[in-house]
């Protein structure tokens, strides 16, 4: 098979999305659109990848920790698409295969989207490129074809007559050709226009001045909508949350309202799963088998173990991991802890840092104090063990196995297994107190109305 390389486009500020944000770093599905893009010409099967940046220090970062500093291709002064690709030319030098030219910005692009070109490729095409057929064409450039089919040139929107306006198939950015041809039609691009620019689109003409055969490939317009703006940018997560609401329901995910679910890129939900409304996935979530995910619940970096019930209003942080039929109820968050098979905490409860033992019973307001201020600590609760309402574990602390703590008790020393610990202050009682206290300040209050 042919070898393949990737230039990804990404040196643009992104004005338009009107952000401190770099358009490309951008989420949808919790995922930014340049690791979107770079994730999808991998799955195309790309071993060499290219970004050409800008001078924006976060997306330089970001290809070198994804790719390496090799990956890294700058564009300064820029000067237009076709320079921006031309910028590329030393880093492929030593490449010999086709070149895939993609934006940085279509989040809904995949493998199989781009495939095509490839065919096209391997049917004779010197120059292949993605189409598409918008419902609004107004600021597209137009693709022009021959009567075979050929594609003979692509107009700028700015330069397209009222004619060439009328012709539905527009210009998606998106080509594909080998190395010395396509670095050879760069090198005779010219910026003879009112911007001042050199266009990629000029390829095409260079190609058909060689009488080469160029072809085109009609995509969906949601595979290369771009996501220029804040507006655009929605619309992206709304069509990528309807492809994973329908993916989920297809594995056999239950969900009672699937409109109101929202998932991320990386999402994984075992069939025989249940999620009811009003749930977030947000990255690195797993859910395995007869689990269910309760209303107004907020997962992200954790693990749900088979048979498992989370929420309602529940919150499950980084690094949570929920054993098989354990409980995580109302309004209890946990964070890098791990929860043994059918424990239970049900009710207002923060559990961050440690282990809380198969069985074991969290009562209603206990909080893992695992924080002073400067380091975090673990607290560990034994199989079986039973925490009182209200109790605070007072991290490094561990509570051995069929351990009972006392409701309100404030625990900073290791209970021994099956003792119960008490920390809290003995009850007194002042008989006649409240009655005296109110006589006191009802006098004081009428006196200072006088």
């Amino acid at each position: 098979m042919t070898a393949r390389a990737a230039v990804i486009m990404a040196a643009g500020h992104g004005t338009r999305m009107k952000s401190r944000t770099p358009k490309v770093l951008h989420k949808v599905g919790g995922r930014t659109l340049l690791d979107r893009i770079i994730d999808t010409v991998q799955a195309a099967g790309c071993d060499r990848i290219h970004v050409v940046v800008g001078l924006i220090p976060e997306v330089r970062a970001l290809v070198e920790k994804r790719l390496g500093p090799q990956a890294v291709v700058v564009q300064d002064p820029p000067m237009g698409t076709g320079h921006a690709v031309l910028c590329a030319k030393d880093a492929l030098a030593d490449f010999d295969g086709d070149v895939l030219i993609v934006n940085a910005d279509p989040p809904l692009l995949t493998a199989q989207d781009l495939e095509p070109l490839f065919t096209l490729r391997r049917g004779g095409a010197a120059l292949a490129l993605l189409g598409f057929e918008p419902v609004d064409p107004l600021l597209y450039g137009r693709v022009l074809r021959g009567a075979d089919g050929h594609v003979m040139r692509i107009v700028e929107p700015s330069e397209a007559s009222e004619q060439v306006r009328q012709v539905k198939l527009c210009n998606a950015g998106m080509y594909l050709a080998g190395r010395e041809d396509l670095f050879r039609w760069l090198s005779r691009l010219t910026n003879d226009n009112p911007k001042n620019e050199y266009f990629l689109t000029g390829i095409v003409a260079e190609a058909v001045k060689e009488e080469k055969l160029v072809r085109a490939h009609i995509a969906p317009e949601t595979a290369v909508m771009g996501a220029d703006t804040p507006m655009q940018l929605s619309q992206a997560e709304a069509e990528f949350q309807k492809r994973r609401r329908a993916h989920f329901l297809a594995e056999g995910v239950a969900m009672t309202a699937p409109e109101t679910v929202f998932f991320a890129w990386d999402t994984e939900i075992a069939a025989g799963a249940t999620v009811e409304p009003y749930v977030v996935f947000a990255p690195g979530v797993k859910v395995e088998t007869a689990a269910v995910i309760r209303a107004f619940s907020h997962l992200e970096g954790c693990v749900v173990r088979e048979g498992a019930l989370i929420g309602p209003y529940a919150r499950l942080r980084p690094g949570a991991d929920i054993g098989e039929e354990a409980h995580i109820g109302n309004f209890v968050e946990v964070k890098k802890v791990t929860v043994g098979k059918g424990a239970k905490a049900n009710h207002l409860a923060y559990l961050g840092d440690g282990t809380v033992g198969a069985g074991a019973n969290i009562g209603a307001g206990t909080i893992f104090c695992n924080y002073d201020g400067f380091f975090k600590y673990d607290t560990h609760v034994g199989d079986g063990a039973f925490i009182g309402s209200n109790s605070s574990l007072v991290a490094p602390v561990r509570i051995g196995a069929g351990a009972y703590t006392g409701s309100g008790s404030v625990i900073t020393e290791d209970v021994s297994d099956d003792a119960l610990a008490l920390g809290r202050g003995r009850q007194a009682e002042k008989e006649g107190w409240a009655a005296k206290f109110r006589k006191k300040m009802a006098a004081r209050k009428a006196g200072k109305s006088k």
